[in-house]
């Protein structure tokens, strides 16, 4: 899976409640993906507090030399945020689907508990079909 890194949910208080590694090289340890879904947490906050353009819900991409970093915030203030190679395209329709993973397989499960790490085999499986298929795509353009 060349196009994705990682994937990161992040919950409305920012602890992370979901982490997928993707990458095969440089992998990083539970603390350091901790922090990663800290530091995003607060640096998309500020962003929304010091935006110029009133309503500005926040940073939605971070393009870096060697990777780029999407955002979607929901309306409940869940940030789901996916780590992949410099210039991939599509990333915001795979975060809405993967938002819709979560709504149908976490949110709908009578044993998930709201902001609580998600442990859940569908969600994993369907999102594990989602990404595969996405970069399947993504390599064949």
């Amino acid at each position: 899976m060349a196009a994705i890194y990682s994937l990161y949910i992040i919950n409305k208080s920012g602890g992370l409640i979901f982490y997928k590694d993707y990458g095969s090289a440089g992998r990083m340890d539970t603390n350091d993906s901790l922090r990663v879904a800290s530091l995003w947490h607060s640096m998309h906050a500020i962003s929304q507090q010091l935006s110029p353009v009133a309503g500005c819900s926040g940073i939605e991409l971070l393009e870096a030399d060697t990777f780029d970093l999407h955002c979607f915030q929901s309306l409940t203030g869940t940030k789901f945020f996916v780590v992949c190679e410099p210039g991939t395209q599509q990333m915001e329709a795979l975060l809405k689907v993967i938002y819709e993973l979560y709504t149908d397989y976490v949110l709908k499960n009578p044993f998930y508990e709201i902001e609580m790490p998600i442990r859940c085999e569908l969600f994993d499986f369907n999102l594990s079909q989602t990404v595969q298929k996405d970069c399947v795509a993504l390599l064949g353009r």
